[in-house]
């Protein structure tokens, strides 16, 4: 049985994780261990549930106790549950939620990036990719078009920053991920990649650049495919180390697409 505790002060200090807390701190708060990160709504929280995040406490509205938020909170009986009203959650969250839960969750031990790859047939890889956004959309068409896991360098954002998590549809708990060390990529693990039969595919404008659909790329029975950051793309380095540089054809004098819609039209070819 959940234990719901009302709140009506917001410098209650059970809520700094969800009022004062930044991702950031949070991320390091258990430092050396794994830290904490939050998750919204309903859907989201149970999908982090189901992937093994422990949860520490919720915060619902109180007018959100809906079926769906009860069915997530029977599965944490021993954790509590801090109930607010739609202006004390407003002022605690900073915004409306229209699925108005949030639960403060720890983080999983993330594995070493070639254990994870080694048995996989298709990778995605996330170069500094920096916007949230894009990257909660790239997980969620990772896990809608076969994508078996991502690997993404140590400066991209976050997957499981708050807006990353709700965008992706919780697809972020759901599809294999990683972080590539600084200090492996792109030289050494591009390597270690072509030694667990990987061939690397650099999506990136070049006058040597093949179409998306080439047959050569259906044909490798394992592939990475590498996005790079919004705006500069790939790092030159780790086009130059990849087997093939991929480009998707464009018409109407547009050169490029978002990089969450690239990877959604690469997902679809490679799959």
């Amino acid at each position: 049985m959940n234990n719901f505790i009302p709140v009506t002060d917001i410098a209650s200090p059970e809520l700094d994780i969800y009022a004062r807390l930044s991702e950031n701190q949070l991320f390091h708060i258990n430092e050396p261990g794994p830290g904490l990160f939050i998750a919204e709504s309903p859907k989201v929280i149970g999908r982090a549930l189901a992937a093994g995040c422990g949860a520490v406490s919720f915060l619902i509205e109180e007018r959100q106790l809906t079926a769906e938020a009860e069915e997530v909170l029977a599965k944490c009986p021993d954790v509590p549950v801090y109930t607010a009203s739609e202006e004390v959650f407003r002022q605690l969250t900073g915004f409306v939620l229209t699925r108005g839960m949030l639960a403060a969750m720890k983080r999983p031990e993330r594995p070493y990036w070639e254990a994870l790859a080694a048995d996989k047939r298709r990778i995605a890889i996330l170069e500094h990719v920096v916007n949230p956004t894009n990257v909660g959309a790239i997980f969620r068409s990772a896990a809608a078009l076969n994508v078996d896991a991502v690997l993404i360098t140590t400066d991209s954002a976050d997957p499981y920053y708050r807006r990353a998590a709700r965008v992706s549809m919780g697809t972020v708990f759901q599809v294999p991920w990683t972080y590539l060390p600084e200090n492996e990529w792109p030289e050494k693990a591009l390597m270690k990649l072509r030694k667990l039969g990987f061939a690397s595919a650099a999506l990136a404008l070049k006058d040597d650049s093949v179409s998306i659909d080439d047959p050569a790329l259906k044909k490798e029975e394992k592939l990475a495919l590498i996005l790079g950051t919004e705006g500069d793309g790939l790092n030159a380095v780790t086009i130059e180390g990849c087997d093939y540089t991929v480009k998707i054809p464009m018409r109407g004098g547009v050169d490029s697409l978002n990089v969450a819609a690239a990877a959604a039209v690469a997902f679809w070819e490679m799959r």
